[in-house]
């Protein structure tokens, strides 16, 4: 099954969509990686639903990719006496450490990390910035502040500190417990939710030790200001537009999510324009022009990836979500617009042998009108160097590990087959050519480029590039 686009799309499962049958639908419709929300999900869940969708994988004979998303830390007030209250703009709240029962002056803050973290000035926000607060006198277990956006406010709503650097692992208990149990169900990529700094990575990394992608979920302030670093660290980012649009100014989530989307392309790492992006389709059968548009823009940015939340997990529409977004896809990429703005944004290649050979790939299969770019990766490391490049060229990624072709699931444009290492040039080429045509990319007669790493098998090591004319034999002809 060959994708009519090369942005990929990911589906969150829920309880709309958690069935083998609904996964296979949600597969033809164009979902190629599906995400796992561990905030909703207990482990025997979870494993049903990763072996629900390798039983589809197997029958479609296509590689498809996990990411298990990993909660992060929940910060929350506690409860009042009545179930909420009413703030006004002007009044004095207090968030404290006492465990009573909050009432209109005060609420229990369960959070000493918060208290040792604030400092006059700093902007508190509480149910998703419905209400904003701001912070004029503060210690180590009480914090007044007055407020400047008022709401009704209730039970257990989660607390926002964007101007404040929290002193504690973007990995809770809980995560500990979801990041084994995704590794052992066999998650292909690893999203981490909340992180401020690159070092909240590199536990996560330590701990999945090259099992699966360490993927940075980008929703705080903090993480924005240290982006360079954290893009260094992570082998993937997500623009996560809904934290981020509560901690930051919404204005100014669009600029940071371009911000976001160039700095992974100049560096080579993927990443997932995720939230709200079809949201209307939770109930709706067909989108707002808004939404049609927002998903477009994403495409249009070349972001490697698009996603989908509730529309997927506990919508109405599921299945109807993930074939508008493949069409609004496809289109935008059929668009003439679309491919000068992707060839505005491409970088030079950096100084090693991969890029050089990667750009030079793509170069000559543009220059030659080339079928396809066929590329053998073991650790997927060449594969997503080409995909870097952005070529018209299709491009196909051979490995010989499973899990590399499902990682490579996520990678703008990468088509994935599953291939032994070839014992010797000649044979990579004719392996090469009878993929492009099994996958129907190329046919009898056409031409192909052909890069990898010799010797074989060794990652990282891309230095060869060969021309192939495909034979009527769907190998390598004279």
């Amino acid at each position: 099954m060959r994708r009519s686009r090369r942005a990929k799309i990911l589906a969150t499962l829920g309880p709309a969509s958690s069935d083998k049958a609904t996964i296979a639908k949600l597969f033809q419709a164009g979902a190629d990686v599906f995400r796992i929300n561990m905030s909703h999900t207990d482990h025997d869940r979870l494993r049903s639903l990763v072996a629900a969708i390798r039983e589809v994988e197997s029958d479609f004979g296509r590689p498809i990719g996990v990411l298990v998303d990993l909660q992060g830390p929940k910060l929350r007030i506690g409860t009042f006496t009545e179930g909420s209250v009413a703030l006004e703009i002007g009044q004095t709240f207090v968030l404290d450490s006492k465990q009573a029962p909050g009432d209109a002056k005060r609420v229990f803050l369960p959070h000493p990390e918060i208290f040792a973290a604030l400092q006059p000035g700093h902007r508190m926000l509480l149910d998703d910035g419905k209400v904003q607060l701001r912070v004029t006198k503060c210690s180590k277990t009480r914090a007044s502040t007055v407020v400047e956006a008022g709401a009704v406010l209730s039970n257990r709503k989660g607390v926002n500190v964007p101007d404040s650097m929290l002193a504690f692992s973007a990995l809770t208990p809980k995560d500990r417990s979801d990041l084994e149990a995704g590794l052992n169900a066999g998650a292909d990529w690893i999203a981490l939710s909340f992180i401020q700094r690159p070092e909240d990575l590199a536990e996560v990394k330590k701990i999945a030790r090259g099992r699966a992608g360490v993927l940075a979920k980008l929703e705080k302030p903090q993480a924005i200001a240290r982006l360079d670093a954290i893009i260094e660290y992570a082998d993937a980012l997500m623009v996560a537009r809904g934290d981020l649009g509560v901690e930051m100014p919404l204005e100014r989530v669009p600029g940071i999510q371009k911000q976001i989307t160039r700095a992974a392309r100049r560096a080579g790492k993927p990443v997932v324009v995720a939230t709200q992006m079809l949201e209307s389709m939770i109930s709706a059968p067909v989108p707002t022009r808004a939404e049609v548009s927002d998903v477009a823009t994403a495409v249009f940015e070349g972001a490697d990836a698009i996603m989908l939340s509730a529309e997927s997990a506990a919508g109405d529409y599921p299945v109807e979500a993930v074939a508008t977004m493949d069409r609004i896809a496809a289109e935008v990429e059929r668009d003439p617009v679309f491919r000068n703005i992707i060839h505005a944004q491409r970088n030079e290649p950096e100084a090693t042998g991969a890029d050089a050979i990667s750009a030079a790939a793509r170069q000559i299969a543009e220059t030659l009108n080339l079928a396809a770019i066929c590329c053998y990766t073991t650790s997927g490391a060449t594969a997503i160097r080409a995909a870097r490049e952005r070529p018209q060229t299709p491009i196909i990624a051979i490995s010989p590990v499973v899990g590399t072709t499902r990682r490579l699931a996520l990678v703008w444009g990468l088509h994935c087959a599953v291939g032994e290492d070839p014992r010797d040039v000649d044979t990579m080429v004719d392996r090469a050519c009878e993929v492009a045509v099994e996958e129907k990319i190329a046919r009898p007669g056409d031409r192909i480029i052909v890069t990898a790493g010799v010797p074989f098998g060794t990652p990282g090591a891309t230095n060869m590039l060969r021309i192939a004319f495909i034979g009527s034999d769907g190998r390598s002809g004279i």
